[in-house]
């Protein structure tokens, strides 16, 4: 699972417009025109020769932009935040793990609540597993979160 994956995924599952796209990614400090944010959304069209081109889509999303989205996410739906803009912090290994942080932060949702979502997708996981996967990388008892854990959880969400 790519970013542009996770953000068509979350896109849809919270029913989010073009127009209020173009403003998270604003918020987030990303200028994209809704022409662009559209090319996010769009896989390339394959053919039976180009194998392998699946995941690619005609703009592709980049570390810094998808949290830049995330960041701008959260300031859409909580309001501008007093103080510094939070430091970047996202690369491949632990993009699912910051996913999932800031969804949370941004839709003021608890540890519960997000089990609930899970269960609701067919998903069970203790609170434990939940915790480790929302610690900080480096900590002691940080567990990557696996893109199973995503799609589940923004399938839930849609529901």
């Amino acid at each position: 699972m790519n970013h542009n994956d996770r953000l068509t995924r979350l896109r849809y599952a919270l029913d989010i417009k073009d127009a209020d796209m173009v403003k998270i990614f604003h918020l987030g400090g990303v200028s994209l025109n809704k022409k662009e944010v559209q090319a996010l959304m769009i896989k390339k069209s394959t053919s039976d020769e180009e194998v392998g081109t699946e995941n690619e889509y005609e703009l592709e999303c980049s570390d810094e932009m998808f949290e830049r989205f995330l960041n701008g996410f959260i300031t859409f739906e909580r309001g501008p935040k007093d103080g510094k803009e939070p430091e970047l912090e996202l690369n491949q290994a632990n993009a699912n793990n910051i996913f999932l942080k800031k969804v949370k932060i941004a839709l003021s949702l608890t540890s519960d609540d997000i089990l609930d979502i899970l269960d609701d997708a067919g998903v069970e996981i203790s609170k434990s597993e939940l915790s480790a996967v929302l610690r900080k990388e480096g900590h002691r008892n940080y567990k990557p979160c696996g893109d199973r854990y995503i799609r589940n959880f923004l399938k839930g969400l849609a529901m």
